[in-house]
Order: structure tokens, then C-alpha cells, then sequence
């Protein structure tokens, strides 16, 4: 929302600086985001005015003119407008003037004749893109006067970054009045004319009552639309931001940016019959006034006449009742429309407008009739023409209703955590216009005003009290909190250590959404029981994520193709799913990596991320948690791992996630060239932190026994470990593969597997017997359970 401080000048006088206004504008909760002078920084632009014009003798399209700035005499000036013209007022930028992008005026001579200024567009003054012709200044103005001074150039735009709930505040009269309430100063109210039309409006059905329980509509005939708007007209909309159109678009713009309703105007000739709001027929096509044409749902509220639709209510109007040049005779309207009858309608459109901004937010439903006088007050002083009496319709039934909301002083102390003055109570909530239908001493029963559609309850009223009263004024206290006695077992919590050890790793957190595209959700996870969301933001924010791997390979593919080579990323989250019917959520660590093993160097030769190095991640994850001993891994299914380069995470016998790498049809898909590593895991399941117990070294020496087995190739690594392991836990302290080997000299089909088992005693030296019958015991066992073979 851009506000003119002159404009809020009209409603609220302030002898505080713009500085102080927007400090006060931020602490209301209406963020101020940028303030800006209603210019670029230009001087030596002075009002002239165009006493003699003869042609350029030397050049057809130029002329030469005497322009009065005030002086003595007349500056002979070269121009190539072709709107010049004799008694003009423009804008003369005199020699020595520096102009926007610090161009600087100089003595000149063109085609022989010399030049000593010039006169100006709005784009030379920064002011417009229009370049066709001179800026025209009205008649009334002072020659010789300083542009900047002439125009209120100097005036300040202050840019508010409004909150979806505070559409009460999507106007000139909305901010000014949050203005007057927090420095205590007056309202000045709109003087509104009612003017007394003759004839008659179009008739007005309400055929939703419930979605538009007010409408209002004025035939003006004998309008003269091609005049040019006002220049104080142009310029409040484009301080605004809004580009001047024609007269009566301009007068409905700025009766909106005023007033806060949107307004309409129809051509007369266009509307066969009467005004008719109803909902759309299914299917039912409408050409936009942007030339769009639109096919509509059965829940989308149009204006109609008898015969066809004219409009989308509260979006845009239709191209077949557009005003043009020619119109003279026009139907303006004004309506509320109920924010749920067009809330999610133009964005199902892909539309936005300031009309379905403001409705959708919520208007005031009481300022329609303000507003249609107001507009036909202006219309008629700067077009001309003739008002006949309005057509008005209200359903007050289907009004909102405000009811009074009960608000306690003791709940008021006990959420802001202060004691609030009472007598700030009732004046506060006064002069943010509610109204006290009754209170005693600690209670009181609050009617909201109109224009506020965000409160509701008493944490609303509460809200409104302290952000005008200050949180500035709210005492710094010590929070009075005992020290948790274990501080050592929050220091070693699951995820605080986690997120230290992938840090170490090299591995970036990130935070994506849990909405996701569904074609990528089916490219990177199992979708059964993936929850569809109704009403989703976007195509590509279709369904709720069931593994954070989708979001993660989407962020990855993002860097890789902005010359991020090497990437790792992680991320705690939830997936969510159904089962039986109910929705279930579950804590995951996902990580996902490509590029090289170590960052660029001379050392030595350098290589591609390989499965291996995600799984030693992966493993350096459960050691920190102390669970290692109870991880092992099954070969993965899973369509979107490489089948060769993945295995299924097991603890305790139960899958708990996976870890390999992408298969290469979805690294294609994701227009990835380089290998992609990846991981997840349900961390909920092994979150409860073992904290380290200390232990005696033994002091006796280790004994290592190597052994080379040969036996089929089917058979995995992980359950011959486990099968040694078992032989004996007392005096098995490790066992480590080092080698293998499938090739010549031994059997087809068959693999050759060197193991080194390393043994010790704790309690006493272990001798070459003991551990020569443990390692014929390991012989015994991997015979019997993997026909396997001691090689010799």
C-alpha cells in the first residue's frame, strides 16, 4: 500500500516528521517498508508559460517559442512537442538545471537557432513513461514558480507492508485513521455532497442477497470522457501507483484508494434491462475488460443485466460494457460484496486486482453510499453531465452481524503479563471506533466497528489495546526460571547433536514445504497414502510430502543448475501419510549430496562422491547416537534407488530408512548430470540418546587372526560380520572385511572374502590356544551356515 503523506494530511493533521509517523506506523503492526519523495531529485525546473511560437527555419518538426519564466524577458527556447502550443504552461528546465539521471541543461544551438532550456515531459522529470508531448500545467499556476514547490513535489511515499487481516487499512482514511487514534489527534471527515439526481437508475435484483447484500448503482448521463483528468488527480494515483486511464476510471481508482470500497462504472448502452446479481451458470463464458476470456464456476457472483454478464462482482468487468471516448451516458456502482464470495475466485482465474485485494480482505459495508457521491460529485466536475437518483439495495439480513464480544479486565492483566490502566481501556477501544454497549468495574461488552473484519474474539480486543497503548511500555522483568538440573542430557539431545555432526560434515540445513508437486512426490517416494490437499496453493504444491527426499533433490537440482557443484543438504522435518483412514505424521533426517569428496586442492587427485562415502555419513550419525552396534543393511527395492549402489537401513531388524544412490532415469528427470547420493532415515525411532558410559581399557593385548573364506557371491558381508560377532561376545572385540575378491583361480559364481577378527580378554592375557579354538569356532560356524570354505 503506497500513502501520500499530503493526502493523509487531508483527514489527519501531524507536526511530527515522516520519520516519527512511519516509527509509529511500524509499532501499530502496519510495517512500514520504504519511504520515498513523490519525485526524483531534479532542479532549475521553473512553471513557463508560452507567450509567441514561430516554426524553426531550418528544421520542420522543430519550433521556436518565447517562453515567460517570470523575468525580464522571455527565454527563446527550440522545441519538438508536437502539443506546444501559445498560452501553454509546462515545465521549463532553465540553463544550469540537472536534471533525472544527472542530465544537465546547456546553452545550446539547433539547426542554427539558439536555445536557452527546455521545456519538459513528465518522463524528462521522472514523473511518467510518457514522452509523446509536453507535461501540461493548469492555467492557475504561478509562472516562474519552482516545479517542485508548484507540484508538492517534495511530498513523501511512505510504502506499508499490509497483513492479510488489516484490509481496513487498504486506504487513505484506513491509515490516517490508525494516525489519529495513536498520537491522540482528531479526524478530519469527509465533506460528502448528496446530490438530489433527476430520472432514474437501472432497477437492482439481488439474486445472491447472501454473497452481495448491498448494491448501489447511478446512471450519470451527458459526460464528456475525453477530457484529461486534473493534474492533482493524475498525481494522487500515481503516488499511489496507479496510472491514469481516462476521467471516470481515474475517479473510481481514487474514490477506492480514498474510501477503501472498489467502485465500477458500466456504459449505459450496454445494459439491457435492469442490474442483476446473481451466481454464475457452470460454463458460463465472460470477456474480461484485459481481453481474457474466462469460463466460469457455479459458485462465482457476476453483475448481469437481463440478457447477459457484464461483470465478474468484485474481480473485473467485462469488456462488453467498457466505457470508452465516446461514452455519455454511465451506470457507476457500488457494492459489498461478502469476502467469501470472492475469496479464492480470481486466483482460481489466475487473476489479481485491487478489487478482489480489498473485497476478499474484507470493506466496509457501510460507506457504499459515501462513495457512489463522492464519485459522482467528482465525475460531474470534471466531465460534465447529469446525476439521476440512485438505485439502492440492502438486505440487512445478510450483513455481518457484530455482536458485542465480551472483554475482562483480569484476562487483559493476565495475557499481556502487566496491569493495563483501566481508564486506557475504554478510550483506546473508543477511538479505534468501537463502541462500549455496557461494562462495570472489571468487564466490558465491545461492538466492533464496520470496517474490521480481523477481530472476533477477546485476544483480538486484547491485541488492539497494548499494540496502541506500546509494548514500549511494557516493563523488561527477569523471567524467573529455575535451571534445569541435567543441562548435560539437553546438551546431548538426538537433533542438537546431529545438527553439529552434519555441519562438520559439510552437509547445509535446509527448510522446504511439506506441500509438494505430485508428479515429484511419484518421481522420489511411495505415494500410497499420500494426502491430496483440497485447495492447494498451486499445481506444484499439490500433496503432502511422505518422504523429505522430493523436496531436497528439487532445492539440489535448483543449486547444481546455479554453478553449485558440490552440494550436500539435510534436513529434519516431517512426512506425512494416512492409515486407516487418519492422518499420521512422521520425524525424518533426510540428506541429499553431489560433487566431489573434498573441496578443490593440489594434493592429491580428487573423485566423485560415491556410496560408500554416504554411507560412512550415514554410520558416523548412529555412532554419535550410540546405535551402531544395532544398524545393518538389506539390499533396497526401492524404485528411485540404483540397484547396485543402495541398501535398506535396518535397526533392530526393522526398516528404518535407506541410503544409495538416485537411480539415473530420476537424476535425468531432474536434470541432474553428476552422480546424486541420498539418505533417510526415521530418526523418531532411535531418538532416545544413550548417554556415553565410561569403561575400563583392558591392559592385556589384543590378539588378530585373519582368515580367507570362499563362498558364493549371494551372500552379504553384513550377516557373515554378524555370524562372527556371535561366536563370542566376551572376547570378540572387532571384526573388519579388508578384502575381496572375485576373478581367476577360483570357482564361477563364488567370491573370496578376507576377514581380520580381533580378540582380547579383559580380565587376563588371552593365549595362542584360546584364540586359535575361537577362530576354528568362526570356521565351524560360517561352514554351517554359509558353506563356506577356509582357503588356504
Amino acid at each position: 500500500m503506497l500513502v501520500s503523506k499530503n493526502w493523509l494530511a487531508d483527514f489527519v493533521r501531524l507536526d511530527v516528521s515522516t520519520e516519527v509517523i512511519c516509527d509509529k506506523l511500524t509499532a501499530l503492526g502496519l510495517e512500514v517498508e520504504s519511504l520515498a519523495k513523490a519525485a526524483p531529485d531534479f532542479n532549475g525546473v521553473v512553471v513557463g508559460k508560452v507567450v509567441a511560437l514561430e516554426k524553426h527555419p531550418d528544421a520542420d518538426k522543430l519550433r521556436v517559442a518565447q517562453v515567460d519564466i517570470g523575468g525580464d524577458g522571455a527565454l527563446q527556447i527550440v522545441c519538438g512537442a508536437p502539443n506546444v502550443a501559445v498560452d501553454m504552461l509546462a515545465p521549463v528546465a532553465t540553463v544550469g538545471a540537472v536534471l533525472p539521471g544527472n542530465f544537465k541543461i546547456k546553452k545550446s544551438k539547433l539547426r542554427g537557432v539558439e536555445s536557452f532550456g527546455m521545456l519538459c515531459s513528465e518522463k524528462e522529470l521522472g514523473l511518467a513513461e510518457d514522452a509523446s508531448g509536453l507535461m501540461s500545467l493548469p492555467a492557475d499556476m504561478t509562472v516562474g514558480q519552482d516545479i517542485r514547490k508548484a507540484l508538492d513535489l517534495d511530498d513523501e511515499i511512505i510504502e506499508i507492508g499490509l497483513t492479510p487481516n488489516r484490509g481496513d487499512c487498504l486506504s487513505v482514511i484506513g491509515v490516517a485513521r490508525e494516525l489519529a487514534v495513536a498520537f491522540d489527534k482528531p479526524m478530519t471527515e469527509l465533506d460528502v455532497e448528496m446530490l438530489s439526481g433527476q430520472g432514474k437508475s437501472p432497477a437492482v435484483n439481488l439474486s445472491a442477497a447472501d454473497a452481495c447484500p448491498v448494491y448501489i448503482a447511478r446512471t450519470i448521463n451527458g459526460i464528456d470522457n475525453t477530457v484529461k483528468s486534473p493534474l492533482w488527480l493524475v498525481e494522487r494515483l500515481r503516488r499511489a501507483g496507479i496510472r491514469s486511464l481516462s476521467p471516470v476510471v481515474d475517479v473510481t481508482n481514487y474514490v477506492m484508494l480514498e474510501l477503501g470500497t472498489p467502485m465500477h462504472a458500466f456504459t449505459a448502452a450496454a445494459i439491457e434491462g435492469g442490474i442483476n446479481v446473481r451466481l454464475a451458470e457452470q460454463g458460463e463464458t465472460l470477456t474480461l475488460l484485459d481481453g481474457k476470456v474466462v469460463k466460469l464456476d457455479a459458485d462465482m457472483l457476476v453483475i448481469a443485466d437481463d440478457k447477459k454478464a457484464l461483470a465478474l462482482a468484485g474481480i473485473m468487468g467485462g469488456k462488453n460494457s467498457v466505457i470508452d471516448t465516446d461514452t455519455r451516458e454511465i451506470v457507476l456502482e457500488a457494492a459489498w460484496f461478502a469476502p467469501t464470495a470472492i475469496a479464492g475466485r480470481a486466483r482460481r482465474l489466475t487473476l489479481h486486482t485491487d478489487s478482489s485485494h480489498r473485497f476478499e480482505r474484507g470493506v466496509d459495508y457501510t460507506v457504499q453510499a459515501r462513495a457512489i457521491e463522492r464519485a459522482t460529485r467528482l465525475i460531474i466536475d470534471i466531465c460534465g453531465g447529469q446525476a439521476h437518483q440512485p438505485t439502492s439495495v440492502c438486505e440487512e439480513k445478510h450483513l455481518p452481524k457484530r455482536q458485542p464480544i465480551r472483554l475482562n479486565g483480569k484476562q487483559i492483566n493476565a495475557v499481556l503479563g502487566v496491569r493495563f490502566p483501566k481508564k486506557a481501556v475504554v478510550s483506546i477501544l473508543t477511538k479505534l471506533g468501537m463502541t462500549i454497549a455496557e461494562s462495570d468495574k472489571n468487564s466490558y461488552e465491545v461492538i466492533v466497528p464496520s470496517y474490521r473484519f480481523d477481530i472476533a474474539i477477546e485476544e483480538d480486543l486484547i491485541e488492539e489495546l497494548i499494540r496502541v497503548w506500546g509494548y514500549d511500555n511494557v516493563p523488561v522483568a527477569t523471567i524467573d526460571v529455575k535451571k534445569l538440573a541435567n543441562q548435560a542430557k539437553q546438551d546431548l539431545s538426538p537433533r542438537r547433536r546431529l545438527n553439529q555432526l552434519l555441519v562438520a560434515m559439510g552437509y547445509h540445513e535446509a527448510i522446504t514445504y511439506s506441500f509438494i508437486d505430485e508428479k515429484l512426490a511419484g518421481l522420489l517416494s511411495d505415494t500410497s497414502g499420500t494426502v491430496k490437499l483440497m485447495n492447494p496453493l498451486s499445481a506444484e504444491l499439490s500433496v503432502m510430502r511422505t518422504s523429505l527426499l522430493p523436496s531436497l533433490a528439487k532445492a539440489l537440482s535448483y543449486n547444481v543448475n546455479r554453478q553449485q557443484h558440490n552440494v550436500r543438504l539435510y534436513e529434519f522435518g516431517n512426512a506425512y501419510g494416512q492409515l486407516d483412514g487418519q492422518l499420521v505424521q512422521t520425524e525424518k533426517l533426510a540428506g541429499i549430496a553431489t560433487g566431489e569428496v573434498h573441496p578443490m586442492q593440489w594434493g592429491y587427485r580428487n573423485r566423485q562422491i560415491d556410496f560408500f562415502d554416504i554411507k560412512g555419513d550415514v554410520e558416523q550419525l548412529f555412532t554419535h547416537l550410540g546405535v551402531l552396534p544395532e544398524i545393518s543393511y538389506d539390499r533396497s527395492q526401492r524404485s528411485f534407488l540404483h540397484p547396485g549402489q543402495s541398501a535398506e537401513v535396518l535397526y533392530q531388524g526393522k526398516s528404518i530408512g535407506f541410503v544409495g544412490t538416485l537411480h539415473p532415469k530420476v537424476q535425468k528427470n531432474l536434470d541432474i548430470d553428476t552422480r546424486v547420493l541420498a539418505f533417510e532415515l526415521d530418526i523418531a525411532t532411535i531418538s532416545q540418546v544413550k548417554l556415553p558410559v565410561a569403561e575400563s581399557i583392558s591392559k592385556y593385548p589384543e590378539i588378530r587372526r585373519d582368515i580367507s573364506v570362499l563362498m558364493a557371491q549371494g551372500h552379504q558381508a553384513a550377516d557373515i560380520i554378524a555370524a562372527i560377532r556371535g561366536v563370542s561376545d566376551e572376547l570378540v572385540t572387532d571384526v573388519r572385511l579388508f578384502d575381496v575378491y572375485i576373478g581367476r583361480n577360483i570357482p564361477r559364481s563364488t567370491k573370496s572374502m578376507a576377514i581380520a577378527i580381533y580378540l582380547q580378554d579383559k580380565s587376563k592375557t588371552l593365549t595362542d590356544e584360546q584364540a586359535d579354538a575361537v577362530v576354528a569356532k568362526v570356521t565351524q560356524v560360517l561352514a554351517e551356515q554359509f558353506n563356506a570354505q577356509l582357503r588356504g
